[in-house]
């Protein structure tokens, strides 16, 4: 009997259906010669502090750092059922061998290895490693099942990024928090994606507008344009010394370019273009591609491979014709691919790029939520752009004199669409305008053709700043972190993995350091406040995509896991050894105190605090306390608007006031009734001429 572990309970009953497993159980299938079972996500993780002593238990710079040296794992309460159950069915006598379903990554590996580890189970293990949920692939992969063994590297990668986010993540954490008398959340990578942020908004910030100026010459309805001018008197000057003048046609030169079709998705190259076109975050648009990989209509997403394998020719061939038959918008033209360009072996690491898969043909799509059928549009709409022609067309440069100035005036020709009608039939189907050309075809000009009696005229321009983040933008600077080169054959290290990035960013938004305005993120003021607290080692791009890099060549067997853990729990022991304490700048995280009005007695700001509105003034014992009976009582809720009113007016109109008398509720105004003792006094003055309770 072989028992299969897979990830979640919908890959278990998928893969239950592709064997044809049916007898369901109570967190299982069993058939005769298969067992399914599954995790729910991560059952046991890396244990907290305090499961290794009790000096653990609160925070304190003395306990610092923390660095286990028998690592302990924990199932968290919520799934310890489930945890049963698959440890029962690993020591049932009848299983003899176990294979690990869970998704064909590094997390998924951690999460298999970390149950094995847990319930000591040491059966012996095979691997299904596959790239799409279609039953055809999990068949094929059920009869090409690797030995678990062949993944041991794989598995110290994943170990070795668990522990090292648990070691930086907990002792910085600690110390910056105690520290600052404030929750600071710090971490491997979302540290260095913070500075990201921090250092567009400060460049947003310190940037100074300035204006500058163009001269036009309108020639044969063509703009021809002079060079930036920085004063509004210098552009005017050309402009009056052309006025009336002749311009001659110094030189026209023309090249022709191709724009090569876009590559395959990635999970981050998908995740900008869904952030780009429909505004889905990078977490949106994961758990949609997941939720479709798990209903066997898109290829596994968690990739960072933009190419299929070379086998994969004929596979490629009948998506793209199920595709031409299936989408809407490319039934107006024809269509002929270009496969072999998408094919390439050795840029394909655990999985190839994300496509569609043949289930798409037999799908009822209206059946499918909006977001989900968008994100299959997308991957389809990408794989039909890359496997078609260049886009072909021819740039035009005209250069023009006149009273010893130069103008310029640049077209553009399209000789052949090629992919980009495709994206622009794509765009339009979703009624989205495609992105504009800047420049036209340009009249047929000749060198030494002269213009006379043109328009002139001068233009006025403001220098911008840079632009804000949006999640597109990040993942492309997270991506590329580390990385001084830019071009796409460069080898990108980056921040966190494509099936990371995602997390990091919810991350630090759920933290309170960044916010989102629209498409936009936006560090808030505690985001800022903490990169300025932060060394240069946690906020580093480049170090922490170095260490990203050290795990892809561990999980390649190329680098030494202990060298890694070495170097985290080094870096980690300095970190504290250098911190002062009495450089720290204890007021940056303080919470800025909300003034509510006058203190009646002594006329200074009363504040709101979390149990009542106090004077600021020490020496004053003028304190409104929320939980006062005279409000709980009447059922009334003492919010900053009635405090406010009773400071300024010494009356606050109220609704809904409670009797206890008549059991019922009526308006009316709250008085203040200040007599300088220890506590405030009020009373109800009732409106319409109801009587006091």
């Amino acid at each position: 009997m072989q028992l299969i572990i897979c990830e979640k309970p919908s890959v278990g009953m998928t893969i239950s259906s592709a064997l044809g497993i049916e007898t369901k159980k109570d967190g299982y299938m069993e058939s005769e010669d298969f067992l399914v079972s599954w995790c729910i996500g991560h059952l046991a993780e890396l244990s907290a502090p305090s499961c290794y002593g009790k000096c653990y238990e609160k925070w304190s710079l003395e306990s610092l750092p923390i660095l286990p040296e028998t690592w302990q794992l924990t199932v968290s309460k919520d799934k310890e059922k489930q945890f049963s159950i698959l440890k029962a069915l690993l020591f049932r006598k009848d299983v003899t061998e176990v294979i690990n379903s869970c998704d064909a990554g590094r997390e998924g590996e951690l999460i298999f290895r970390f149950v094995m580890e847990k319930t000591g189970c040491k059966k012996p293990v095979k691997r299904l490693w596959i790239s799409s949920m279609e039953e055809s692939a999990i068949r094929k992969g059920f009869e090409n099942l690797k030995d678990g063994a062949d993944y041991d590297s794989l598995y110290q990668s994943a170990l070795c990024r668990a522990k090292a986010d648990w070691i930086v993540g907990i002792n910085a954490t600690r110390l910056f928090s105690l520290l600052y008398n404030h929750t600071l959340n710090v971490g491997r990578v979302q540290s260095p994606t913070l500075k990201i942020l921090a250092d567009r908004s400060d460049a947003i910030t310190n940037f100074k507008k300035e204006k500058y100026y163009h001269v036009h010459l309108v020639l044969d309805g063509t703009e021809a344009v002079s060079d930036r001018f920085s004063s509004k008197e210098a552009a005017e000057k050309i402009a009056t010394s052309c006025k009336g003048k002749t311009a001659v046609c110094t030189s026209i030169t023309s090249e022709k370019k191709e724009a090569l079709p876009p590559k395959l998705f990635d999970l981050t190259a998908l995740q900008k273009e869904a952030n780009r076109i429909f505004g889905y975050t990078a977490k949106q648009t994961l758990d949609l591609a997941q939720s479709l990989y798990e209903k066997k209509l898109l290829t596994y997403p968690r990739t960072d491979s933009n190419y299929l394998t070379d086998d994969m020719k004929e596979t490629a061939d009948k998506v793209i014709l199920m595709l031409l038959s299936k989408l809407s918008f490319m039934q107006s033209i024809e269509f002929t691919s270009e496969i072999t360009r998408l094919l390439n072996s050795k840029k394909v690491s655990d999985h190839h790029a994300v496509i569609p898969t043949m289930e798409f043909q037999k799908t009822e799509l209206s059946l499918l939520p909006e977001s989900e059928r968008n994100i299959l549009f997308l991957a389809g709409a990408r794989l039909l752009m890359a496997s078609a022609a260049s886009h072909i067309y021819e740039t035009v440069t005209a250069v023009f004199n006149c009273e010893d100035h130069t103008f310029t005036a640049k077209g553009k020709t399209v000789l052949s669409s090629g992919w980009k009608e495709i994206e622009a039939l794509f765009l339009m189907s979703l009624k989205e305008k495609p992105d504009k050309e800047n420049e036209k075809e340009l009249p047929a000009f000749c060198d030494g053709e002269s213009f006379d009696s043109f328009p002139i005229k001068v233009t006025e321009h403001d220098t911008l700043p840079p632009k804000a983040y949006t999640e597109s933008t990040l993942l492309s600077s997270m991506e590329r972190a580390g990385n001084k080169e830019t071009t796409e054959d460069a080898e990108r290290k980056g921040l966190g993995t494509p099936a990371t990035r995602s997390a990091i960013i919810e991350k630090i938004i759920k933290a309170g350091f960044v916010t989102r305005k629209g498409k936009q993120l936006i560090p808030t003021k505690d985001g800022m406040n903490l990169i300025s607290v932060l060394p240069e080692t946690l906020t580093s791009p480049l170090l922490t995509a170095e260490w990203e890099n050290e795990l892809s060549r561990i999980a390649k067997g190329e680098a030494d896991a202990d060298s890694f853990m070495k170097k985290i729990e080094a870096l980690t022991k300095e970190l504290i050894k250098n911190a002062d304490a009495e450089k720290v700048k204890a007021e940056l995280f303080k919470q800025e105190k909300t003034v509510i009005g006058l203190c009646p007695r002594c006329q200074n700001p009363v504040y709101e605090g979390k149990k009542n509105y106090y004077c600021s003034n020490r020496d004053c014992n003028f304190s409104m306390w929320k939980n006062d009976r005279f409000f709980e009582d009447r059922k009334i809720t003492f919010t900053p608007k009635i405090a406010k009113a009773l400071l300024k007016d010494k009356k606050a109109k109220v609704k809904d006031i409670y009797s206890h008398k008549t059991g019922k509720t009526y308006d009316g105004n709250v008085v203040l009734c200040d007599t300088k003792d220890k506590y405030v006094n009020y009373r109800i003055e009732i409106e319409r001429k109801k009587k006091e309770e």
